[in-house]
């Protein structure tokens, strides 16, 4: 069996204001960081196209995985993703974010 993975979901609303040309600027600094950080080990994204209507105006969901907590922890404070984060602020309307260990 494979080591598990530690999984750190983001789910983002984005401001009413903000374009579709502001959103694909922050789709691509989020992808970009695949390349960017060593420590991300996977990372998948896609946007909601569920018929539930549930989502609470999240329309983004970013999917990293690391190998471990520390990996994680040191992602979160990383050059890259800080810079990521500036692009992102000025569009977010909300976030949520779960992190779990794959079973």
């Amino acid at each position: 069996m494979e080591k598990p993975l530690l999984r750190h979901v983001v789910l983002l609303k984005f401001k009413d204001e903000s374009s579709a040309e502001d959103i694909k600027k922050v789709e691509q600094a989020f992808i970009a960081l695949k390349d960017e950080i060593s420590l991300i080990k996977d990372f998948e994204w896609g946007t909601n196209n569920s018929p539930e209507g549930l989502n609470k105006g999240l329309t983004h969901c970013f999917f990293v995985s690391f190998e471990t907590e520390k990996d994680r922890d040191d992602y979160l404070p990383h050059p890259a993703h800080k810079a990521f984060v500036e692009v992102l602020m000025p569009h977010l309307d909300d976030v949520t974010v779960v992190d779990y260990w794959a079973k």
